[in-house]
């Protein structure tokens, strides 16, 4: 958490959409059915979520 507060915005929104771009792609592949890692998804949500709520506190 650390790692994050001492980025700044500009960074955070661009791991943030490479983060959701991640996500879009494992949930086509899972769709069909090309992958099956479903921790990975669940992770990428969490790290998703924690940038998110990183950018909010700061506005």
């Amino acid at each position: 958490m650390a790692e994050r507060s001492t980025k700044n915005e500009k960074d955070l929104v661009k791991e943030l959409g490479d983060k959701k771009e991640a996500l879009r792609v494992i949930r086509f592949g899972i769709a069909h059915s090309k992958s099956r890692n479903v921790k990975e998804t669940k992770g990428l949500k969490k790290e998703v979520a924690r940038i998110l709520t990183e950018l909010n506190s700061r506005k």
